[in-house]
């Protein structure tokens, strides 16, 4: 096989359907993006005294948790990449601990943005309240319900490494679900400055 060849069956990692459904979601937010910036770019006091309200602590301490989350997922793929015939049993057990150490930072993502979301509905803010909060909403509960499907692809991914179910010639599965968690992460990288720092 050409390495031309080899690079073709190769990149990118996973599934084409996975990323049929990654460059859909990468799109839909996109277009959520834009919307909030002309919104903002309308009414930047409104956008700015509303922005007060929310907690960049959390938000800075769950943009470091995915960020480390990518990290123990790509730590798995390399495995899973590198892994031969003689020691594919030993790679989807290390690659499995490493998936838990994503996990947990799904999960520990989830419980912060689910306190700053009981906060902000405490303070009696909906999506009527006005438009940022409107944005603000909509693309934080709808990054969350993505980060919680991660988190659920990301544990099923474990099971399989837990039977030793990847091998050499069919690890697929695992880089789709890194791919899929790894776009979780890009959003927001994005959502996290535009929403809670740019003023």
């Amino acid at each position: 096989m050409s390495k031309i060849a080899a690079l073709k069956e190769k990149y990118p990692p996973g599934d084409f359907g996975v990323w049929i459904i990654i460059y859909i979601e990468l799109l839909t937010f996109g277009l959520f993006f834009v919307g909030y910036a002309f919104s903002r770019r309308a009414d930047v006091e409104l956008f700015n005294q509303s922005q007060l309200m929310l907690n960049q602590t959390s938000g800075f301490i769950n943009t470091f948790i995915l960020i480390t989350s990518s990290y123990f997922v790509a730590k798995g793929v390399a495995l899973m990449q590198t892994m031969t015939q003689e020691n594919f049993e030993a790679a989807n057990k290390e690659a499995s601990k490493w998936l838990k150490f994503a996990m947990a930072c799904g999960v520990a993502f989830l419980f912060i943005k689910g306190a700053e979301f009981y906060h902000i509905f405490g303070q009696g803010v909906t999506l009527s309240t006005n438009k940022f909060f409107m944005f603000y909403l909509l693309l934080t509960m709808f990054h969350f319900m993505h980060v919680l499907l991660g988190t659920v692809i990301l544990f099923n991914v474990h099971q399989r490494t837990k039977i030793s179910a990847y091998t050499p010639e069919n690890h697929r599965g695992f880089e789709s679900g890194a791919s899929y968690w790894h776009m979780v992460d890009l959003l927001w990288i994005v959502l996290f400055p535009l929403v809670y720092i740019i003023r």
